[in-house]
């Protein structure tokens, strides 16, 4: 009985150490999840004007832009893939994986080749690990990305885009990252970002809004190539700003989970502990009553 014991108690040291240490990450990653917040909402104003810009001087143009203009024939397709550099938190990678490996199959379905991109050590882990080619990858940065970040991200697939097929380019520009709806709900989604959809009109709030009209200066192509290039930067910022405030809450929620289970654990081990104990009591106590009836016994019999 005693060595159970000791197995019960080395155990719920153990487990309280980890314990510990889940509730550590829980408060870090909580106290990370409002910076990240903070920065999703800067950028949102940004990315929505510029989003609303480009489209106003494309629609309002008659340029033909290899940027906007979608191929009669669109054989190749470039898709970012943005996953986390560390575990521990939950189904964000897998769930963002598995998004993307639904696009890969429905553009290849279209008849369109994928040339993979891929942010986050996770993805890229998930690549490798099954040989599949990845054309570029960037790791390191995803739990606290900035704009550089992305503009170094940004910078291959631009040139993907502008380059012809035949010579390695895309027709397509697709991002798959996890939008942060809330501290419980973050949903992996995907959006095609160039050719850019264009159109006149767009609904706000139950209306038709007309997008302003502009002269430009040069040239409408001069200001498209202006802008397309800080409209797929802000876009993937924008991205990478909501996937780490989803990692985080993630990872909030995956470490309250496994503090919760520690505890449970803990006091389920403290019951048998404490059922061990009064055991190893009680079997002492009759080896104790045991020794003195069969003491009083051998002294009776001597009296005899």
């Amino acid at each position: 009985m005693g060595a159970q014991l000791r197995v019960y108690k080395r155990r719920i040291r153990s487990v309280t150490a980890t314990k510990k240490i889940t509730k550590a990450m829980e408060m870090i990653a909580a106290s990370r999840i409002v910076k990240a917040q903070r920065q999703v909402a800067a950028s949102m104003p940004y990315a929505t004007e510029l989003t609303r810009a480009v489209t106003a001087v494309a629609t309002g143009s008659t340029t033909k832009h290899p940027l906007t203009t979608e191929s009669e024939n669109p054989t190749r397709a470039a898709v970012l893939l943005i996953t986390s550099d560390r575990g521990l938190a939950g189904g964000y990678s897998s769930n963002a994986i598995k998004a993307a490996e639904r696009l890969t199959e429905r553009l290849r379905g279209e008849g369109k080749e994928v040339v993979t991109y891929v942010i986050g050590r996770k993805g890229v882990a998930y690549y490798g690990f099954r040989e599949r080619k990845i054309e570029d990858s960037w790791t390191g940065f995803t739990d606290s990305p900035t704009y550089a970040d992305a503009k170094r991200a940004a910078a291959p697939l631009i040139e993907a885009v502008t380059k012809d097929t035949a010579e390695g380019g895309a027709d397509e520009l697709h991002i798959v990252f996890t939008e942060f709806v809330s501290m419980m709900t973050q949903n992996p989604v995907e959006d095609r970002m160039l050719p850019l959809s264009l159109g006149a009109e767009k609904e706000k709030d139950g209306k038709a809004e007309i997008l302003p009209l502009f002269e430009f200066e040069p040239s409408a192509e001069d200001v498209l190539d202006a802008l397309l290039p800080r409209y797929v930067e802000s876009r993937i910022y924008n991205a990478l700003l909501q996937a780490a405030a989803s990692e985080h809450a993630a990872r909030r929620r995956a470490m309250k989970s496994a503090t919760d289970n520690a505890g449970e654990l803990i006091k389920t081990l403290s019951r048998l502990a404490n059922a061990a104990r009064q055991a190893e009591i009680t079997q002492e106590i009759s080896e104790i009553v045991g020794g003195a009836s069969a003491l009083a016994d051998a002294t009776a019999g001597s009296d005899k």
